[in-house]
């Protein structure tokens, strides 16, 4: 996630982390390149005590002086011991994603405090069909429930439908080119797609989420991350196709200066 959860993504869920986490230390193992503005770091997190899909942590950082900031990161990957991956988006004049992206070398340490979040989660005992709808960046916690489905074996049936600007900014793109049993996938590009996509360049429409979605009478789980104009947009689209607006869940970006 590039930024602070926006606390009104899920009002009165308590989204405050519990006052019984506690800072871990977290040191870069690897990093990765996702896209041309993303990239994952793997950390091992000694004492990490697990998390579930969708969840996220808080990042701290503090300088020789004494001087310290933090952001909120969606976790990207499924459970693993001690290791964690986050995603993070470069923020255009951030302070804390181009630190991140750029001067963050193997070995180096920041401080992490999580698993945050109950609501917005997909757990292995879930058996209905589930729906992720994901704007941009917003993939990367639905991305953990992706991999958590596949790490478990699990069979509940997934439908991912992924809206980016423009192919360059799609993220795990081998991992998604691969597939996954279960898994399908569909992509509205809406500032330019590759040749011969099937759909005309636009914002999400109703009928993108009928074609690779599931119907209301199937009553699917509908997992919605991105932007906060996205998701809204995105869950009106939902309601207005008949979706029980209480199986639909969302995350939203806030502002967080990066």
């Amino acid at each position: 996630m590039p930024g602070v959860p926006d606390p009104r993504r899920s009002a009165g869920q308590g989204l405050a982390a519990p006052a019984r986490l506690r800072w871990l230390v977290a040191e870069l193992v690897c990093r990765r390149t996702e896209s041309r503005t993303a990239r994952t770091l793997v950390f091992d997190v000694p004492g990490w005590p697990g998390h579930l899909a969708g969840q996220h942590v808080d990042v701290r950082l503090t300088a020789e002086d004494g001087y310290s900031t933090q952001r909120s990161y969606s976790l990207a990957s499924a459970p693993d011991g001690d290791r964690v991956e986050l995603t993070v988006q470069r923020v255009p004049d951030g302070e804390v994603s181009p630190y991140l992206m750029d001067t963050l070398e193997p070995g180096d340490r920041v401080e992490l405090r999580g698993p945050v979040g109950g609501w917005f989660v997909w757990r292995p005992e879930q058996s209905e069909p589930v729906l992720l709808v994901a704007g941009g960046s917003g993939l990367v916690p639905l991305m953990s429930m992706v991999r958590v489905r596949g790490a478990v074996g699990g069979r509940a049936p997934f439908r991912l439908l992924y809206s980016v600007r423009e192919p360059d900014d799609q993220l795990y793109v081998p991992e998604l080119r691969r597939g996954a049993p279960g898994l399908d996938t569909a992509y509205v590009y809406t500032r330019r797609a590759p040749p011969q996509h099937p759909r005309a360049v636009g914002r999400l429409r109703a009928d993108d989420l009928v074609r690779p979605g599931w119907s209301a009478q199937s009553r699917p789980t509908c997992y919605v991350c991105g932007p906060t104009g996205f998701v809204e947009s995105a869950a009106s689209l939902l309601t207005g196709l008949g979706h029980d607006p209480d199986r639909i869940r969302t995350e939203r970006f806030g502002p967080s200066g990066g």
